[in-house]
């Protein structure tokens, strides 16, 4: 699943070392700003051959650099062609490499591009910018299933994504107990790219055919009541709490420090909502760190 970490844990003595990368408007400045806000030693498009060299001056550094942040995408020429054995060899080394992988939707990459009048790195010919974002993606597909991360910025304003990079980022400045996000979402609009495990609550009753509730939202009372009060939802959270309990210490083991669960309705106003709250509530009892985003609610 995108999104799962693939790397152990770091090793005494080596880097802790975030790639940020992606697609050209998704982000990636302002993750790299709020990688800097949070202690790391950042550093943008350093050519792939000399990474090894940089992060091993590091490590002599009399600074005692331990976190550092990089920025690559398709401006740096030998990027694609020479991350794998890269990578590989800073793992070798005993660095903990972590990929972000920051996408969003075509068009509202080109809207970004015409509100900034920047042009796109890869745009060219007849084509312009959207030849270049499908040339982007296609080059970028290998990466973007090697990523430990990925996250679709498409639906945040600058201020929900400064938000959301926080909650995704921040385990990776403080590692130790795992932390967990919970998305609720509408089956109608898609599953959540950054989604590690998904849960379906369609099973449950609809407050959507219930006039007095239709107009509300899961975070109002009456719209939780009428969810949580039956015995079937009840016996939902009981299950999944229970396979949380048992699968969070193996994800830990593997290195993982981040788990997004994702809890989908069929709009996802209602029922996701209501089942995403009382399932922050439940583990934040259990001493775990949550936050919790209502993807669809205002749709």
């Amino acid at each position: 699943m995108k999104g799962c970490s693939r790397t152990p844990a770091p090793s005494r003595g080596g880097l802790r070392v975030v790639v940020v990368t992606g697609l050209s408007g998704s982000g990636k400045s302002t993750a790299m700003h709020l990688l800097e806000d949070l202690g790391f030693y950042c550093i943008d498009n350093l050519p792939v051959a000399l990474i090894p060299r940089f992060l091993e001056l590091c490590e002599k550094s009399q600074e005692g650099l331990a976190r550092v942040a990089l920025g690559i995408d398709l401006r740096e020429g030998s990027f694609l062609n020479a991350w794998p054995r890269v990578f590989a060899e800073l793992k070798a080394a005993g660095h903990h490499v972590e990929i972000v992988y920051l996408e969003a939707a075509p068009d509202v990459l080109v809207r970004r591009f015409s509100e900034t009048r920047r042009p796109h790195p890869t745009a060219g010919g007849a084509g312009g910018v959207v030849d270049g974002i499908r040339a982007e993606q296609e080059r970028l597909a290998g990466l973007r299933e090697r990523a430990d991360r990925v996250l679709d910025t498409s639906s945040f304003t600058v201020h929900e994504l400064r938000q959301e990079l926080s909650r995704l980022l921040l385990p990776l400045a403080a590692p130790g107990a795992m932390g967990l996000f919970l998305v609720s979402f509408g089956y109608k609009y898609g599953l959540p790219s950054e989604a590690d495990l998904a849960f379906d609550v369609r099973f449950l009753p609809n407050p959507f055919f219930v006039e007095k509730l239709r107009a509300k939202s899961g975070t109002e009372p009456e719209v939780a009541a009428f969810v949580l009060e039956r015995e079937e939802t009840t016996a939902f959270l009981e299950r999944l709490l229970s396979l949380l309990d048992f699968m969070l210490p193996l994800y830990a083991r593997e290195g993982k420090s981040y788990l997004t669960v994702a809890v989908g309705c069929t709009g996802g106003k209602h029922r996701s909502v209501v089942v995403a709250e009382e399932l922050k509530a439940r583990l934040v009892q259990r001493q775990h760190r949550v936050s919790v985003r209502h993807r669809d609610i205002d749709r």
